[in-house]
């Protein structure tokens, strides 16, 4: 629905769109377990009974269903995320968008929360091949669990999470958990009452993304965009609207540093496309000129009864004080200042990690052949239709 409200709009025109070749399983296991990606491979609703024990083990079957076609769905959402992060490594665009990924609350062996394959880590771990820091931003209304528990002992990844806090899923992200060994004060965590509003939101949004640029001088940004944090969603209990959404997209843009910005979360159906399709044109600068009144699209009559890109907020209560707020941002501004400062030139200490010369990561470099769904080319953004697996571009896939 956002592609197509997306191209409808025109704002496609703007952007080079483009389809990266489908990572193989290996790609996959440079953070998951071996074993999870082999059941995700074989696993579907008609074996479900063979494998009791294993989705019990690996958490499948309630909050993440096995359905047709699940892991041709996680190779689709994970390949754009990488591919994206590949992109921005390549200085092929200073901003790629995955609107399907954002996937942030899966474990190394373990789905959770809607989430099997975590796209966040793996996009960020491709950046890191470049990079020798990555800021981890998540607006979602669900703490970024997997994200941060992925590098929560690595000062080479800072995590930034802004979440409802407190019997709330996954029940994590406390202001105190600021990280473990090297990676001690590279999570931060800010979490939140019901009833956030944009001016709110942004009184603690902006100074702690300013000073965590200002200490951490990151490469490359990842920046998880999950739309439940709206006014109205049918699981969250914040009181945004799109264009509060996207000023924090619009903030981080500001700092001009590479950035890949992924979905997330989103429950209420009519709304998640109008907050990612404003924020593609908020990426692109064209966010006054595109008008409130939708486009006619494939799914119009889902926008009804208005049909109007912005919707009002409603008028529930804003149960975070000023002084709650203000106490907790105290808090993240001093573990913040606690990080070693990144010099803007960089200096080799000799030998002893530190934020000026932090531990390298290992990563293999896979290369995707035609039989797994590649270009079988090393260009990313060839495309071919020499592909073994049957996928072409519809001819009419951008048309307007």
């Amino acid at each position: 629905m956002t592609h197509n409200l997306v191209v409808n709009y025109g704002l496609y025109k703007r952007m080079d769109v483009f389809r990266p070749r489908l990572v193989s399983p290996t790609a996959m296991t440079r953070f998951h377990s071996d074993d999870y990606i082999n059941f995700l491979k074989v696993i579907s609703p008609d074996n479900m009974g063979d494998y009791t024990r294993q989705l019990q083990r690996f958490n499948v079957g309630e909050d993440c269903p096995v359905f047709d076609g699940l892991y041709e769905f996680c190779m689709l959402y994970t390949s754009g995320s990488i591919g994206g992060a590949a992109r921005l490594n390549d200085n092929g665009a200073d901003i790629v968008i995955n609107w399907a990924g954002g996937l942030h609350h899966a474990k190394k062996a373990e789905a959770s929360g809607f989430c099997y394959i975590n796209d966040c880590v793996l996009a960020i771990l491709e950046l890191l091949k470049k990079h020798e820091r990555v800021l981890y931003i998540d607006i979602d209304i669900h703490h970024g669990d997997g994200v941060e528990e992925a590098f929560y002992s690595t000062n080479r990844v800072m995590t930034v999470s802004f979440h409802k806090f407190g019997e709330y899923f996954p029940g994590t992200g406390d202001v105190l958990d600021i990280g473990y060994a090297d990676g001690k004060n590279y999570a931060i965590n800010f979490p939140l009452n019901d009833g956030m509003n944009d001016e709110t939101y942004h009184s603690v949004f902006k100074p702690v993304i300013s000073k965590v640029m200002e200490h951490f001088c990151p490469g490359a940004v990842v920046l998880q965009c999950g739309a439940d944090s709206l006014s109205g969603d049918r699981l969250g209990c914040f009181n945004l609207s799109v264009k509060g959404h996207a000023e924090c997209v619009s903030f981080v843009r500001s700092f001009n540093i590479p950035m890949l910005v992924l979905g997330g979360g989103g429950y209420t159906l009519r709304n998640v496309p109008r907050c990612w399709t404003y924020e593609t044109a908020v990426v692109l600068n064209e966010q006054n000129v595109i008008k409130d009144d939708l486009p006619y699209n494939d799914y119009y009559e889902y926008f009804g009864p208005d049909y109007s890109l912005h919707l009002p907020v409603s008028n529930m209560e804003n149960l975070n004080s000023t002084d709650y707020l203000n106490r907790t941002k105290g808090q993240l501004l001093d573990i913040l200042k606690q990080i070693e400062p990144v010099p803007s030139v960089q200096i080799q200490t000799g030998g002893v990690e530190s934020q000026l010369n932090p531990r390298p990561i290992a990563m293999e470099i896979d290369e995707i052949g035609k039989d797994e769904g590649g270009n079988g080319s090393a260009d990313a953004d060839k495309r071919s239709d020499e592909r073994t697996d049957g996928r072409k571009e519809h001819a009419a896939e951008m048309a307007s």
